[in-house]
């Protein structure tokens, strides 16, 4: 039996890649054009920790088959099965509520309420 019958479909998800450290790693997951939710990838020798925040629901076999393309798209270019001890993955379902920036315009942004004064909560 060939390796590809064994295994669930797979490349059906895109991952655009936000951050790359020596360490570490950050994707976006897409479904086509829906976002799915974001992989937060972490390197520590020989076993690699994922945590994968979805934002919707899939199926075990969806699931599966992500994770699975996940580690034959990612993580074994990082460090090969036969290389590593484990390949860890702690699913969570969440939604992005808001992003923050520290950048010095955003900050920027945030103090301007309008009436040029500090807001109740700022005090």
């Amino acid at each position: 039996m060939d390796d590809d019958d064994e295994r669930p479909p797979q490349t059906k998800y895109k991952m655009t890649r936000l951050v790359r450290t020596q360490s570490s790693e950050i994707f976006l997951l897409w479904d086509e054009d829906r976002r799915l939710g974001q992989l937060d990838l972490h390197y520590a020798h020989d076993t690699i920790h994922g945590t994968l925040v979805l934002e919707g629901d899939l199926t075990v076999e969806e699931e599966e088959g992500l994770i699975s393309q996940i580690d034959d798209d990612i993580v074994q270019s990082y460090l090969p099965t036969f290389d590593r001890e484990d390949f860890l993955v702690t699913v969570f379902r969440g939604e992005e509520i808001s992003q923050y920036n520290d950048s010095s315009n955003a900050l920027d942004d945030m103090e301007d309420d309008g009436d040029g004064g500090p807001d109740e909560d700022d005090r």
